[in-house]
């Protein structure tokens, strides 16, 4: 249950979010909206307020916001979407992706700030059984300071550390009630992992940054994703990546399992799962923003506006593609948590 409602409030707030950029950049600019819906299908609820009809659908896999003009030929009406200038156009369809951004910003700061991020300590607080840090006498609760006379103050370095001795034994100093001392440990290789391991598991503290660090460890971790985005778009395009795609029941497995390990998980998640919507929905596939916007641009090159018929049937054949490879990635997913069941 908890995975269903995880999933249903992570992925509608990221589609009511993009949404809403459309909607508030038309709004600013005079455009007419005359419906802003979250889902597909029949209505659960609708309700108009001023010009704008707000519904909520059946089929919780996206949304859309309905301008008026946006599949018609040019009116007199000032208030259409069609009728307003080029670059009104192209910033209220660019505005969603932008909003997603901005919510894995929003998202990021949160969790470095209030919500708080865990820090793994060099504390010890589980030992594996028979693994070499259990049978050389470590004890849960000692805190490793230093190894091989090198001294350990973070959890990456004391990992590091461990991968540099495969195959051999270090000397591992731990503090244990005020007191020094220092023990002999091998590794033991671990298949799962594919890697040489002391067999601990590592304790972990909350970490809340001030405001301005937090702000800016937002914009930093916001940025990072984008790259690391197109660098992964880049690999896959030029073969040197393999295509893998999480589809929706992937998703709300994965939202689930975030959701059960507590907030900062589910904010991390929910802030990954924005900016990977928002830069999808750039790439100029038919039904996604980015095909509109290409299509403005071609527009702008042209000085005119391809006949809205044409552009039309471009986004229908896009929708029936985008629905068959959704069946297809839904039946991915499928097969893969069978495999594992």
């Amino acid at each position: 249950m908890l995975t269903i409602v995880a999933w249903i409030v992570v992925f509608g707030v990221l589609v009511a979010v993009h949404e809403l950029g459309h909607f508030l950049v038309a709004k600013s600019f005079g455009m007419r909206v005359d419906e802003y819906s979250l889902g597909f299908g029949p209505h659960i609820y609708s309700h108009r307020f001023g010009e704008t009809e707000y519904s909520l659908r059946i089929i919780p896999l996206g949304g859309y916001v309905r301008l008026a003009g946006m599949d018609g030929e040019r009116t007199g009406d000032p208030n259409e979407y069609a009728n307003r200038p080029l670059w009104q156009r192209f910033l209220v369809i660019f505005a969603g992706p932008v909003m997603n951004l901005i919510l894995a910003f929003i998202l990021f700061a949160l969790l470095y700030g209030p919500v708080g991020v865990p820090v793994n300590t060099t504390t010890i607080a589980h030992l594996i059984p028979h693994y070499p840090a259990q049978a050389s006498g470590l004890r849960v609760g000692d805190r490793i300071v230093s190894i091989d006379g090198h001294p350990i103050r973070t959890a990456t370095a004391l990992t590091t550390a461990i991968a540099h001795h495969a195959k051999q034994v270090m000397h591992v100093t731990v503090l244990r009630g005020g007191r020094h001392l220092t023990l002999a440990v091998g590794t033991r290789f671990d298949k799962a992992q594919k890697a040489y391991l002391i067999g601990i598991q590592l304790g972990a503290r909350v970490v809340h940054l001030g405001l301005w660090q937090s702000l800016k460890t937002g914009v930093v971790q916001t940025v990072q994703i984008t790259g690391a985005w197109f660098f992964q778009l880049f690999r896959l395009i030029t073969g040197q990546s393999r295509f893998d795609l999480m589809g929706p029941i992937g998703i709300a497995v994965t939202v689930g399992q975030a959701a059960h390990q507590g907030w900062a998980q589910l904010f991390l998640l929910a802030a990954v799962l924005s900016a990977n919507l928002g830069l999808f929905n750039v790439l100029p596939i038919p039904v996604l923003d980015g095909s509109k916007l290409a299509l403005l641009a071609v527009e702008g090159v042209r000085k005119r506006a391809m006949d809205p018929n044409r552009e039309n049937m471009i986004h229908l054949v896009g929708m029936a593609f985008l629905l068959l490879f959704v069946v297809f990635v839904t039946y991915h997913d499928i097969v893969h948590y069978l495999h594992l069941g």
